[in-house]
């Protein structure tokens, strides 16, 4: 097939720090090259494939200080993409909702992954208007605030197999990895840490929506012996983040739609400690690759359990659930569905 991936501009493919959802296109991307197909990506500049890229600003432009103003640049994609259309047999937009004006001028087969929150009021107009798109969610719980959406299936996440390795030995600290912001809760990740008596290492990027909660509600908390605020980390230091560490905590406070840190510490044996929110049930496998919980008791708890789990099946799930390969499989197939049913629903 011939397919275009359209991918946010914000990091580059693969990212160089912090990128879940640039990071997912570029594992997608290159397997779709390796089983053959002609893969076209519309992405920074900066950005390494082995598909056939399409440069439209010259550097990711979270990392590029002299841009300003990023919905533009998204603009400018989309108008090149829409240009070009007649060229793929299938379009498959990662940018969300600033992709369904643009696809209502093509007749080509497309598709958008939600990567992000949908329990926003103000996007229920906004899916009622474009209720004719064909959008892909990256867990079942996702979908739940827009039921009436054109959904076409569910993909969950997957990695390389080869990206992250297995680290038989359970490290000597906890791990938050991620972003600092109010939802990811990483002041509840040291209550815990601090409750249960164990160092906690923080690996995070701080955006710039979140440097008023950074520097009043967690920079305060890691003044303590227990805590390291280690900034963000590339790929080499996230193996050795999460492969070293006896379990990762995930306490979130929203609906996640996915949580690709999950499936990360997974990949290295590492089991994870979660709390009940988006899609943590779905993805989780509660007792095997680490506890599902609801209470900051209950979350200290399972840290003390988790020596306890079986870190070979931790890994084993993340091989049988959460590869690139099955990720690719996936999408193929949701790719012949939108081309086998275009059909274009009436608008409202």
């Amino acid at each position: 097939m011939k397919i275009a991936q359209v991918s946010p501009l914000y990091e580059a493919i693969p990212p160089k720090l912090y990128g879940g959802t640039e990071r997912v296109v570029s594992f997608l991307t290159e397997e779709l090259v390796r089983r053959g197909h002609e893969v076209t990506l519309f992405a920074s500049g900066d950005s390494r494939t082995s598909a056939k890229l399409v440069p439209i600003v010259p550097k990711a432009l979270r990392l590029d200080p002299g841009s300003k103003d990023w919905i533009s640049a998204h603009i400018f994609q989309l108008e090149q993409v829409v240009r070009r259309a007649g060229e793929f047999d299938v379009i498959h937009f990662h940018v969300d909702t600033l992709a369904f004006p643009f696809a209502r001028r093509i007749s080509t087969p497309h598709l958008s992954t939600l990567h992000g929150r949908l329990d926003l009021p103000e996007l229920v107009p906004l899916y009622q208007e474009y209720r004719e798109h064909p959008v892909v969610s990256i867990s079942d719980d996702q979908r739940r605030p827009l039921p009436f959406a054109r959904w076409v299936g569910t993909v969950h996440h997957g990695l390389p197999l080869d990206l992250l390795s297995f680290q038989a030995g359970p490290g000597s600290y906890l791990a938050f990895l991620g972003r600092i912001s109010p939802e990811k809760r990483p002041d509840r990740a040291i209550e815990i840490a601090k409750r249960a008596g164990i160092p906690l290492k923080i690996a995070a990027k701080v955006d710039r929506a979140d440097k008023d909660y950074f520097e009043d509600v967690v920079k305060p908390l890691l003044d303590d012996p227990l805590v390291e605020f280690v900034g963000e980390v590339d790929e080499k230091g996230k193996q050795d983040f999460l492969g070293n560490a006896l379990a990762l905590l995930f306490p979130i406070d929203w609906p996640e739609p996915f949580g690709l840190v999950m499936i990360e510490a997974m990949a290295c044996g590492t089991p994870v400690v979660a709390f009940r929110r988006g899609s943590v049930p779905e993805v989780m496998e509660d007792g095997v690759t680490g506890f599902v919980v609801d209470t900051l008791d209950q979350a200290v708890e399972a840290v003390e359990k988790a020596l306890s789990l079986d870190r070979r099946a931790c890994r084993r799930v993340f091989e049988e659930r959460f590869s690139v390969a099955r990720m690719a499989r996936d999408y193929l197939r949701l790719y012949a569905k939108v081309t086998k049913s275009s059909v274009r629903l009436p608008a409202a």
